[in-house]
Protein backbone atom coordinates (compact mmCIF):
# COMPACT_ATOMS: atom_id res chain seq x y z
CA UNK A 1 0.00 0.00 0.00
CA UNK A 2 1.31 3.43 -0.95
CA UNK A 3 0.86 6.39 1.36
CA UNK A 4 -0.15 9.67 -0.27
CA UNK A 5 0.30 12.86 1.77
CA UNK A 6 -1.80 15.81 0.63
CA UNK A 7 -0.44 19.12 1.94
CA UNK A 8 -2.98 21.96 2.17
CA UNK A 9 -2.94 25.45 3.65
CA UNK A 10 -5.30 24.72 6.54
CA UNK A 11 -8.46 22.90 7.46
CA UNK A 12 -10.76 25.75 6.46
CA UNK A 13 -13.14 26.79 3.71
CA UNK A 14 -11.45 26.49 0.31
CA UNK A 15 -11.72 24.83 -3.07
CA UNK A 16 -8.21 23.36 -2.99
CA UNK A 17 -8.89 21.79 0.38
CA UNK A 18 -12.08 20.25 -0.97
CA UNK A 19 -10.21 18.80 -3.96
CA UNK A 20 -7.62 17.19 -1.68
CA UNK A 21 -10.36 15.66 0.46
CA UNK A 22 -12.27 14.39 -2.58
CA UNK A 23 -9.16 12.63 -3.90
CA UNK A 24 -8.48 11.17 -0.45
CA UNK A 25 -12.00 9.71 -0.31
CA UNK A 26 -10.94 7.13 -2.89
CA UNK A 27 -11.68 3.55 -1.84
CA UNK A 28 -8.77 2.11 -3.84
CA UNK A 29 -7.05 -0.36 -1.44
CA UNK A 30 -3.67 0.30 -3.06
CA UNK A 31 -3.50 3.79 -1.48
CA UNK A 32 -3.63 5.21 2.04
CA UNK A 33 -4.37 8.92 2.17
CA UNK A 34 -3.25 11.49 4.72
CA UNK A 35 -3.97 15.23 4.75
CA UNK A 36 -1.53 17.67 6.39
CA UNK A 37 -2.10 21.38 7.03
CA UNK A 38 0.66 24.01 7.00
CA UNK A 39 -1.27 26.51 9.16
CA UNK A 40 -3.53 25.46 12.00
CA UNK A 41 -7.17 26.13 11.18
CA UNK A 42 -9.15 27.46 14.11
CA UNK A 43 -12.77 28.11 13.13
CA UNK A 44 -16.08 26.33 13.56
CA UNK A 45 -15.66 25.24 9.93
CA UNK A 46 -12.40 23.51 10.93
CA UNK A 47 -14.23 21.37 13.47
CA UNK A 48 -16.86 20.31 10.94
CA UNK A 49 -14.22 19.46 8.36
CA UNK A 50 -12.29 17.29 10.80
CA UNK A 51 -15.49 15.42 11.67
CA UNK A 52 -15.97 14.76 7.96
CA UNK A 53 -12.44 13.38 7.64
CA UNK A 54 -12.92 11.12 10.64
CA UNK A 55 -16.22 9.85 9.26
CA UNK A 56 -14.54 9.07 5.92
CA UNK A 57 -11.60 7.32 7.61
CA UNK A 58 -9.06 9.80 6.21
CA UNK A 59 -5.90 10.31 8.28
CA UNK A 60 -5.15 13.95 9.07
CA UNK A 61 -2.35 15.84 10.80
CA UNK A 62 -2.74 19.24 12.47
CA UNK A 63 -0.17 21.99 12.21
CA UNK A 64 1.27 23.24 15.52
CA UNK A 65 1.54 26.75 14.05
CA UNK A 66 -1.57 28.97 14.29
CA UNK A 67 -1.88 32.13 12.23
CA UNK A 68 -4.42 34.51 13.72
CA UNK A 69 -3.49 37.58 11.65
CA UNK A 70 -3.14 37.70 7.88
CA UNK A 71 -0.86 40.58 6.91
CA UNK A 72 0.57 40.42 3.39
CA UNK A 73 1.06 36.67 3.92
CA UNK A 74 3.94 37.36 6.35
CA UNK A 75 2.70 34.87 8.97
CA UNK A 76 1.71 32.32 6.34
CA UNK A 77 5.22 32.46 4.89
CA UNK A 78 6.65 32.00 8.36
CA UNK A 79 4.48 28.91 8.83
CA UNK A 80 5.79 27.54 5.52
CA UNK A 81 9.36 28.24 6.62
CA UNK A 82 8.84 26.31 9.86
CA UNK A 83 6.95 23.45 8.20
CA UNK A 84 10.02 21.17 7.61
CA UNK A 85 10.93 21.30 11.30
CA UNK A 86 7.80 19.51 12.50
CA UNK A 87 6.91 17.63 9.32
CA UNK A 88 10.25 15.81 9.60
CA UNK A 89 8.81 13.63 12.38
CA UNK A 90 5.67 12.78 10.37
CA UNK A 91 7.82 11.91 7.39
CA UNK A 92 10.08 9.58 9.39
CA UNK A 93 7.04 7.83 10.88
CA UNK A 94 5.00 7.26 7.70
CA UNK A 95 7.50 7.45 4.80
CA UNK A 96 4.98 8.64 2.18
CA UNK A 97 5.46 7.47 -1.40
CA UNK A 98 3.99 10.74 -2.73
CA UNK A 99 3.69 14.26 -1.36
CA UNK A 100 0.89 16.04 -3.19
CA UNK A 101 0.76 19.79 -2.61
CA UNK A 102 -2.05 22.29 -3.18
CA UNK A 103 -1.73 26.13 -3.56
CA UNK A 104 1.05 28.61 -2.90
CA UNK A 105 1.73 28.30 0.85
CA UNK A 106 1.94 24.47 0.78
CA UNK A 107 4.04 24.73 -2.39
CA UNK A 108 6.39 27.07 -0.52
CA UNK A 109 6.49 24.70 2.47
CA UNK A 110 7.45 21.75 0.29
CA UNK A 111 10.11 23.85 -1.43
CA UNK A 112 11.73 24.46 1.96
CA UNK A 113 11.35 20.77 2.84
CA UNK A 114 13.17 19.68 -0.31
CA UNK A 115 15.78 22.41 0.13
CA UNK A 116 16.68 21.45 3.69
CA UNK A 117 15.96 17.72 3.71
CA UNK A 118 16.74 16.75 0.14
CA UNK A 119 18.49 13.47 0.96
CA UNK A 120 15.75 12.34 3.31
CA UNK A 121 12.92 13.04 0.86
CA UNK A 122 14.73 12.14 -2.36
CA UNK A 123 12.79 8.91 -2.87
CA UNK A 124 9.40 10.53 -2.37
CA UNK A 125 7.62 11.60 -5.55
CA UNK A 126 6.19 15.11 -5.80
CA UNK A 127 2.78 15.90 -7.27
CA UNK A 128 1.55 19.46 -7.40
CA UNK A 129 -1.91 20.60 -8.46
CA UNK A 130 -2.05 24.06 -10.03
CA UNK A 131 -5.31 25.46 -8.73
CA UNK A 132 -5.20 29.00 -10.08
CA UNK A 133 -4.52 30.96 -13.22
CA UNK A 134 -2.28 33.39 -11.31
CA UNK A 135 0.53 32.14 -9.10
CA UNK A 136 2.92 33.71 -6.61
CA UNK A 137 1.25 37.10 -6.34
CA UNK A 138 3.72 39.24 -4.40
CA UNK A 139 6.33 36.43 -4.45
CA UNK A 140 7.25 36.36 -8.12
CA UNK A 141 11.03 35.94 -7.74
CA UNK A 142 10.74 33.21 -5.14
CA UNK A 143 7.97 31.60 -7.17
CA UNK A 144 10.18 31.34 -10.25
CA UNK A 145 12.71 29.27 -8.26
CA UNK A 146 9.99 27.05 -6.87
CA UNK A 147 8.58 26.42 -10.35
CA UNK A 148 11.99 25.14 -11.44
CA UNK A 149 11.81 22.53 -8.68
CA UNK A 150 8.31 21.35 -9.64
CA UNK A 151 9.17 21.27 -13.34
CA UNK A 152 12.34 19.27 -12.73
CA UNK A 153 10.27 16.77 -10.70
CA UNK A 154 7.63 16.63 -13.48
CA UNK A 155 5.11 17.17 -10.71
CA UNK A 156 2.65 19.61 -12.21
CA UNK A 157 -1.02 18.96 -12.93
CA UNK A 158 -3.38 21.74 -14.08
CA UNK A 159 -7.08 21.68 -13.25
CA UNK A 160 -8.39 23.37 -16.40
CA UNK A 161 -7.44 24.57 -19.86
CA UNK A 162 -7.17 28.09 -18.43
CA UNK A 163 -4.70 27.12 -15.71
CA UNK A 164 -2.63 25.13 -18.22
CA UNK A 165 -2.62 28.01 -20.73
CA UNK A 166 -1.64 30.61 -18.16
CA UNK A 167 1.05 28.39 -16.64
CA UNK A 168 2.61 27.81 -20.05
CA UNK A 169 2.56 31.52 -20.79
CA UNK A 170 4.18 32.40 -17.45
CA UNK A 171 6.65 29.51 -17.03
CA UNK A 172 7.20 28.05 -20.49
CA UNK A 173 5.89 24.54 -19.89
CA UNK A 174 2.38 23.15 -20.39
CA UNK A 175 1.26 20.72 -17.67
CA UNK A 176 -1.21 17.88 -18.21
CA UNK A 177 -4.80 18.47 -17.09
CA UNK A 178 -6.98 16.63 -14.60
CA UNK A 179 -10.33 18.32 -14.07
CA UNK A 180 -11.47 18.76 -10.50
CA UNK A 181 -14.21 16.32 -9.63
CA UNK A 182 -17.07 17.00 -7.30
CA UNK A 183 -20.45 15.70 -6.29
CA UNK A 184 -23.53 16.83 -4.43
CA UNK A 185 -24.87 14.35 -1.91
CA UNK A 186 -27.92 14.39 0.34
CA UNK A 187 -29.64 17.54 -0.99
CA UNK A 188 -31.56 19.30 1.73
CA UNK A 189 -33.73 22.42 1.90
CA UNK A 190 -32.28 25.68 3.10
CA UNK A 191 -34.73 27.03 5.64
CA UNK A 192 -33.93 30.75 5.39
CA UNK A 193 -35.06 31.41 1.81
CA UNK A 194 -37.21 34.49 1.20
CA UNK A 195 -40.62 33.47 -0.10
CA UNK A 196 -41.74 35.15 -3.28
CA UNK A 197 -38.19 36.25 -4.15
CA UNK A 198 -35.54 35.06 -6.57
CA UNK A 199 -32.96 33.80 -4.06
CA UNK A 200 -29.36 34.35 -5.18
CA UNK A 201 -26.40 33.01 -3.19
CA UNK A 202 -22.76 34.08 -3.03
CA UNK A 203 -20.42 31.87 -1.02
CA UNK A 204 -16.66 31.99 -0.68
CA UNK A 205 -13.63 33.78 0.63
CA UNK A 206 -14.09 37.53 0.95
CA UNK A 207 -10.93 38.39 -0.98
CA UNK A 208 -10.11 40.51 -4.02
CA UNK A 209 -9.95 37.47 -6.31
CA UNK A 210 -13.64 36.76 -5.67
CA UNK A 211 -14.77 40.17 -6.95
CA UNK A 212 -16.16 41.43 -3.64
CA UNK A 213 -16.33 45.03 -4.88
CA UNK A 214 -18.45 43.88 -7.81
CA UNK A 215 -20.66 41.82 -5.50
CA UNK A 216 -21.30 44.90 -3.37
CA UNK A 217 -22.03 46.98 -6.47
CA UNK A 218 -24.56 44.47 -7.83
CA UNK A 219 -26.49 44.24 -4.57
CA UNK A 220 -26.54 48.01 -4.10
CA UNK A 221 -27.69 48.45 -7.72
CA UNK A 222 -30.62 46.10 -7.11
CA UNK A 223 -31.54 47.39 -3.64
CA UNK A 224 -34.82 48.83 -4.99
CA UNK A 225 -35.68 45.76 -7.09
CA UNK A 226 -37.92 43.68 -4.82
CA UNK A 227 -37.70 40.61 -7.08
CA UNK A 228 -34.27 39.54 -5.79
CA UNK A 229 -32.83 38.58 -2.42
CA UNK A 230 -29.11 37.86 -1.89
CA UNK A 231 -27.58 35.45 0.62
CA UNK A 232 -23.85 35.95 1.36
CA UNK A 233 -21.83 33.26 3.15
CA UNK A 234 -18.16 33.97 3.70
CA UNK A 235 -15.28 35.43 5.65
CA UNK A 236 -12.01 37.05 4.76
CA UNK A 237 -9.91 40.21 4.77
CA UNK A 238 -12.43 42.22 2.70
CA UNK A 239 -15.33 41.59 5.06
CA UNK A 240 -15.42 45.32 6.02
CA UNK A 241 -16.50 46.09 2.44
CA UNK A 242 -19.80 44.38 3.20
CA UNK A 243 -20.61 47.07 5.76
CA UNK A 244 -22.11 49.06 2.88
CA UNK A 245 -24.74 46.34 2.50
CA UNK A 246 -25.80 46.03 6.12
CA UNK A 247 -29.30 47.36 6.53
CA UNK A 248 -30.28 46.98 2.88
CA UNK A 249 -33.58 45.16 2.39
CA UNK A 250 -32.32 42.70 -0.23
CA UNK A 251 -29.39 40.95 1.47
CA UNK A 252 -28.36 38.89 4.49
CA UNK A 253 -24.72 38.26 5.46
CA UNK A 254 -23.68 35.15 7.37
CA UNK A 255 -20.61 33.13 8.29
CA UNK A 256 -19.48 30.31 5.94
CA UNK A 257 -22.07 27.53 5.76
CA UNK A 258 -20.63 24.06 6.23
CA UNK A 259 -22.01 21.58 3.70
CA UNK A 260 -23.14 24.40 1.42
CA UNK A 261 -23.23 22.11 -1.63
CA UNK A 262 -26.13 20.15 -0.16
CA UNK A 263 -28.21 23.34 0.02
CA UNK A 264 -27.48 24.70 -3.46
CA UNK A 265 -30.58 23.15 -5.05
CA UNK A 266 -32.70 25.36 -2.75
CA UNK A 267 -31.44 28.56 -4.37
CA UNK A 268 -32.51 29.96 -7.73
CA UNK A 269 -29.05 31.18 -8.78
CA UNK A 270 -25.44 31.25 -7.63
CA UNK A 271 -23.51 34.48 -8.22
CA UNK A 272 -19.74 34.35 -8.90
CA UNK A 273 -18.15 37.68 -9.94
CA UNK A 274 -14.59 36.33 -9.51
CA UNK A 275 -11.71 38.04 -11.26
CA UNK A 276 -9.97 34.71 -11.82
CA UNK A 277 -10.24 31.08 -10.70
CA UNK A 278 -8.46 27.81 -11.31
CA UNK A 279 -11.54 25.70 -11.87
CA UNK A 280 -14.45 26.95 -9.79
CA UNK A 281 -15.71 24.10 -7.61
CA UNK A 282 -18.77 26.04 -6.43
CA UNK A 283 -19.93 26.58 -10.00
CA UNK A 284 -19.66 22.85 -10.71
CA UNK A 285 -21.47 21.95 -7.49
CA UNK A 286 -24.26 24.35 -8.42
CA UNK A 287 -24.56 22.82 -11.89
CA UNK A 288 -24.77 19.32 -10.42
CA UNK A 289 -27.61 20.68 -8.26
CA UNK A 290 -29.43 22.01 -11.36
CA UNK A 291 -28.83 25.56 -10.07
CA UNK A 292 -27.53 27.96 -12.76
CA UNK A 293 -24.56 30.19 -11.95
CA UNK A 294 -24.19 33.84 -12.94
CA UNK A 295 -20.50 34.28 -13.73
CA UNK A 296 -17.90 36.79 -14.72
CA UNK A 297 -16.43 35.50 -17.98
CA UNK A 298 -12.96 34.92 -16.56
CA UNK A 299 -10.45 32.06 -16.78
CA UNK A 300 -11.38 29.17 -14.53
CA UNK A 301 -15.04 30.15 -14.42
CA UNK A 302 -15.76 30.02 -18.12
CA UNK A 303 -14.24 26.50 -18.14
CA UNK A 304 -17.09 25.25 -15.96
CA UNK A 305 -19.85 26.29 -18.35
CA UNK A 306 -20.85 25.68 -21.97
CA UNK A 307 -19.34 28.14 -24.44
CA UNK A 308 -22.77 29.65 -25.15
CA UNK A 309 -23.71 30.10 -21.49
CA UNK A 310 -26.15 33.05 -21.37
CA UNK A 311 -25.57 34.07 -17.74
CA UNK A 312 -22.06 35.50 -18.07
CA UNK A 313 -20.69 39.01 -18.02
CA UNK A 314 -17.44 40.20 -19.56
CA UNK A 315 -15.03 42.04 -17.32
CA UNK A 316 -17.54 42.35 -14.46
CA UNK A 317 -19.24 45.10 -16.43
CA UNK A 318 -21.99 46.57 -14.23
CA UNK A 319 -24.21 47.53 -17.15
CA UNK A 320 -24.13 43.94 -18.35
CA UNK A 321 -25.11 42.79 -14.85
CA UNK A 322 -27.96 45.30 -14.92
CA UNK A 323 -29.14 43.93 -18.27
CA UNK A 324 -28.88 40.38 -16.98
CA UNK A 325 -30.86 40.95 -13.76
CA UNK A 326 -33.39 43.34 -15.28
CA UNK A 327 -34.14 41.61 -18.60
CA UNK A 328 -32.39 38.28 -19.28
CA UNK A 329 -33.23 36.46 -16.03
CA UNK A 330 -36.87 37.65 -15.80
CA UNK A 331 -37.49 36.56 -19.40
CA UNK A 332 -35.54 33.27 -19.32
CA UNK A 333 -36.03 29.80 -17.90
CA UNK A 334 -34.18 28.97 -14.67
CA UNK A 335 -35.06 25.29 -15.08
CA UNK A 336 -33.78 25.14 -18.66
CA UNK A 337 -30.50 26.80 -17.69
CA UNK A 338 -30.11 24.51 -14.68
CA UNK A 339 -30.59 21.39 -16.81
CA UNK A 340 -28.10 22.64 -19.39
CA UNK A 341 -25.46 23.27 -16.73
CA UNK A 342 -26.10 19.86 -15.15
CA UNK A 343 -25.61 17.90 -18.38
CA UNK A 344 -22.40 19.81 -19.13
CA UNK A 345 -20.90 19.13 -15.69
CA UNK A 346 -21.92 15.51 -15.25
CA UNK A 347 -19.93 14.59 -18.38
CA UNK A 348 -16.71 16.27 -17.20
CA UNK A 349 -16.38 16.79 -13.48
CA UNK A 350 -17.07 13.64 -11.46
CA UNK A 351 -15.04 12.64 -8.39
CA UNK A 352 -14.45 9.09 -9.64
CA UNK A 353 -12.88 10.34 -12.88
CA UNK A 354 -10.59 12.66 -10.93
CA UNK A 355 -9.56 9.98 -8.42
CA UNK A 356 -8.74 7.43 -11.11
CA UNK A 357 -6.68 9.91 -13.13
CA UNK A 358 -4.64 11.04 -10.12
CA UNK A 359 -4.02 7.47 -9.03
CA UNK A 360 -2.73 6.63 -12.49
CA UNK A 361 -0.42 9.63 -12.19
CA UNK A 362 0.76 8.49 -8.73
CA UNK A 363 1.51 5.06 -10.18
CA UNK A 364 3.51 6.58 -13.01
CA UNK A 365 5.64 8.54 -10.51
CA UNK A 366 6.29 5.66 -8.09
CA UNK A 367 6.50 2.45 -10.15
Amino acid sequence: MKRIFHVISHFELGGAERVAINIARSVNPDYEYHIVEVIRGCSAFTHQLLLELESAGIHYHRSPIPVYISFHYVFERLAALLFPLWFFFLYRKYRPAVIHTHTDIPDLAIYYLRLWQKRLTAKTALVRTIHNTRLWIGMERKGAKIEQMFQKAQANIAISESTADNYQQAYGQRPPIIFNGTEVSNPQPYQELRAGKVNVVFAGRLEQQKGIDTLVGIIKMLADDDRYFFHIFGSGSLEPMLDELRGLPNVVIREPLFGLSSYLSSFDYVLMPSRHEGLATLSIEASLSHTPTIINDCPGLRDTMPADWPLKVKGNDMEMYRELFKKIIPNGSQQEWGNKAYHYSIQRFTIQQMQEQYERFYASRTD
